[in-house]
């Protein structure tokens, strides 16, 4: 793991304002067909460039100004949740070309979306996507009421070129993670009670392997990043990348 993390961390904590230009998140990757650009955005909201098609992941109001965003070819919704599915961000950026991509709960509100379940794999609008589970084990909105049940949410897994980028959606260290293959980014969610603690975070990480890994869905001040970089410590191989959150 590069020290550069924990450099990056302190810098961020201490002067990275809410209102930071998403150019400052901005991160490229290369790929067997060009550069991945991938902006962090914040909360759960992510933009991703590549070969002149953009992809949005859960685009809410609260993270970006929309109206200035570039138009999705692609928007990927992971849940029905209102910080991850946002009307008016989504009509903000949705064009006649775009596909959008989500549960069946979020068609309810949405229709004429593409639906897709835990287990599918669709080609759409050029790009290769996999929806994958998404729940919680552990932490309850009350006994026996997880905060995302099993089968409802989805995490995606995007290839561009020769990457596979996971997204995870709010979930937690969950047995079908766990059992991912050839992950070479991977967005993982870190926010008490509603998904993972650090020490899952890292359990999941050191199974998956990715070869970068970004904690997202997080909260500067409330997050213990500082214990997730510990309890990497001895997977130096994984390229933790720390980014603004609000």
């Amino acid at each position: 793991m590069k020290i550069l993390v924990i450099i990056s961390l302190l810098l961020f904590c201490a002067v990275m304002p809410a209102e930071a230009s998403q150019e400052s998140a901005a991160d490229k990757i290369k790929t067997s067909e060009g550069d991945l650009v991938i902006s962090v955005l914040g909360h759960a909201s992510l933009m991703m460039s590549h070969a002149g098609r953009v992809v949005h992941v859960d685009p809410f109001s609260a993270m970006a100004d929309y109206t200035k965003m570039p138009e999705a070819d692609l928007i990927l919704i992971t849940h029905e949740h209102t910080d991850h599915f946002d009307l008016k961000a989504i009509d903000n950026i949705k064009a006649a070309h775009t596909k959008i991509i989500g549960t069946g709960e979020v068609a309810q509100k949405l229709p004429g979306i593409i639906i897709m379940k835990n287990g599918d794999t669709k080609t759409v609008g050029g790009f290769k996507i996999e929806a994958v589970p998404a729940y919680n084990i552990e932490h309850m909105r009350r006994p026996g009421v997880p905060f995302h049940p099993k089968g409802v949410g989805n995490g995606y897994i995007i290839t561009f070129g020769d990457k596979r980028v996971y997204i995870a959606g709010d979930t937690e260290n969950i047995p079908e993670m766990k059992q991912l293959k050839n992950i070479d980014v991977a967005f993982l969610p870190m926010n008490i009670p509603y998904t993972m603690t650090p020490e899952m975070v890292a359990d999941a990480a050191k199974a998956i392997r990715p070869k970068i890994l970004y904690p997202y869905h997080y909260h500067f001040g409330t997050t213990d990043i500082p214990k997730l970089i510990e309890l990497l410590q001895d997977a130096p191989e994984i390229d933790v990348r720390i980014r603004r959150e609000k």
